[in-house]
């Protein structure tokens, strides 16, 4: 005869089924992850329409292709960043060939998911369900808000903001060791992304004198995360005075303020613009709280507390100090302040009388034409990229190297052919970079230190069978280089123009 406790048992078995069913209907991650994943995968649909959208992709490539052939990095490839998503981009690969960066954007599109996962469990622990949904959704609508080359390529800031965003949440449940690791890896996708340390920090120092306790060993192990895996990189996964000089210490006069301060305002606000553009629905809101709390009116408060937002600003302030480092402000740096100020938009709406659907419905619509603009965004300079490409691939044979002597080097990527050095592009060599057409500080005596003794070394190993000259009429085309002239004159015969691109050939 069946015990009590058996009965219950079974009960409880036949009982388990339907809870779960009733857990799965009911259950806010479950109901709400789906649609998170649906509208990233939307509104990042166009990123799979084109080969390459930006020049970061075609470097990323090329680097991989290097590292696969037996490339060293920090020595035989190099670049100013650190090296996770070069890795990444290797790993992929590996698995899925190098013919197609489909597998990167499909994992760019999984960053931009987790990032919102990750800003709705912050938002729901602040101000409730709703506003954790409507964080989520919002910050997928808007990260597709500047121009499609920033937002679709599958580049460094859209690989650092899950970690970034992982980073502060850790920091607000005081897992500090969790944090640091979290600030670790963003910098070692981006050097810009260790700015989360700062409210990081600042969320310690705030919880430490609220509840009156003891900093030192918290702060220790946020040290303790952050320098154990940027030493595991540093001093056993790559070379230790390479890692520090291409990552930290070696980029001072790319970062200079120059004389392009025109261009470069030029850019800075006009991104700004765009931005504030796309998220008007939210940050409206957030205007109009700052303002009443100028005014010393009362907030009208519906049904969602009132918390402090200083940690939000904070962070906010040191992603806008890591946008401005090294005054280029690409469209693709702004990507670092959406989730600060998607949460500052959340939090005014949440905390004010004013409803989710207009916020939704302009952040919908403003999404909406950019992602028609993506789709129809002009291809005129990728479809000379692959001009130039086929044009290369048929004057040359897989055996053959290649150097293309100008700011895209994803042609190297669309040809399928070695490059001949390990400077990638010609900013290497003469300190340019996009947007300093106006700035003195270009040219042979700018370039990163000892970058011609090398560069010489590598093409007394044997010259480029193809040289391409892509650099327009930008300051250091060849005839302000004189090395460069000297090298076409001697060594080389044009034998097409493609566009305002010069192809050449080795004479034999």
């Amino acid at each position: 005869m069946p015990t009590p406790t058996r009965l219950r048992l079974a009960g409880l078995a036949e009982r388990l089924p339907e809870r779960a069913r009733t857990h799965l209907r009911q259950g806010y991650w479950t109901r709400l992850v789906p649609v998170l994943a649906l509208v990233a995968l939307a509104t990042h649909v166009p990123s799979f329409a084109r080969p390459v959208w930006s020049p970061d992709e075609g470097f990323l490539a090329t680097q991989a292709r290097m590292l696969a052939d037996g490339g060293v990095l920090y020595d035989t490839v190099v670049d100013r960043k650190p090296p996770l998503l070069p890795w990444l981009y290797q790993a992929c690969f590996a698995v899925f060939g190098s013919a197609s960066l489909w597998p990167l954007r499909t994992l760019a599109v999984v960053a931009h998911l987790v990032t919102a996962i990750l800003l709705a469990s912050i938002a729901r622990g602040r101000w409730g369900n709703r506003a954790g949904a409507g964080a989520g959704l919002l910050y997928l609508l808007v990260s597709i808000g500047l121009s499609p080359e920033d937002t679709q390529a599958a580049t460094f800031e859209v690989f650092m903001l899950p970690a970034m965003v992982a980073a502060f949440r850790y920091a607000e449940r005081r897992r500090w060791l969790a944090a640091g690791i979290a600030v670790a890896l963003c910098s070692l996708t981006k050097q810009t992304g260790g700015a989360v340390l700062l409210p990081v920090l600042w969320m310690l120092l705030q919880d430490a004198r609220r509840r009156g306790v003891r900093w030192p060993p918290a702060l220790f192990k946020i040290g303790f995360g952050f320098a154990v895996p940027i030493a595991l990189v540093a001093v056993i996964l790559t070379k230790p005075k390479g890692f520090l000089f291409w990552v930290v210490t070696g980029s001072g006069d790319y970062a200079s303020f120059g004389g392009a301060w025109l261009q470069m305002l030029g850019r800075a606000f006009g991104n700004l613009g765009i931005l504030a553009a796309a998220g008007l629905g939210f940050l409206y809101p957030v205007g109009r709280r700052l303002w009443l709390e100028y005014r010393q009116r009362p907030l009208p408060v519906a049904g969602a507390e009132h918390g402090s937002t200083t940690d939000l600003w904070v962070w906010l302030l040191s992603s806008v100090v890591a946008v401005s480092v090294g005054f280029h402000f690409f469209g693709h740096y702004y990507l670092q302040l959406m989730p600060p100020l998607v949460l500052l938009g959340t939090g005014a709406v949440a905390t004010s009388a004013i409803r989710w659907k207009p916020v939704l419905v302009y952040t919908t619509v403003a999404a909406t034409v950019f992602w028609g603009l993506a789709l129809g965004w002009p291809g005129e300079q990728m479809s000379r990229n692959t001009e130039v490409a086929t044009a290369v691939a048929a004057q040359t044979t897989p055996k053959d190297t290649v150097l293309v002597w100008g700011m895209h080097p994803e042609l190297y990527w669309l040809a399928d052919r070695k490059p001949a050095s390990r400077y990638l592009t010609a900013g290497f060599l003469t300190n340019y970079s996009g947007g300093k057409d106006g700035s003195p500080n270009v040219g042979e005596q700018f370039s990163v230190n000892n970058a011609w003794q090398t560069f010489d070394k590598e093409l007394a190993n044997g010259l480029p069978e193809v040289f391409v000259d892509d650099s327009g009429i930008a300051p250091y085309q060849p005839v302000l280089v004189p090395r460069i002239e000297n090298l076409l004159d001697t060594h080389y015969e044009m034998i097409g123009v493609i566009g305002d691109t010069v192809v050449y050939r080795l004479k034999h």
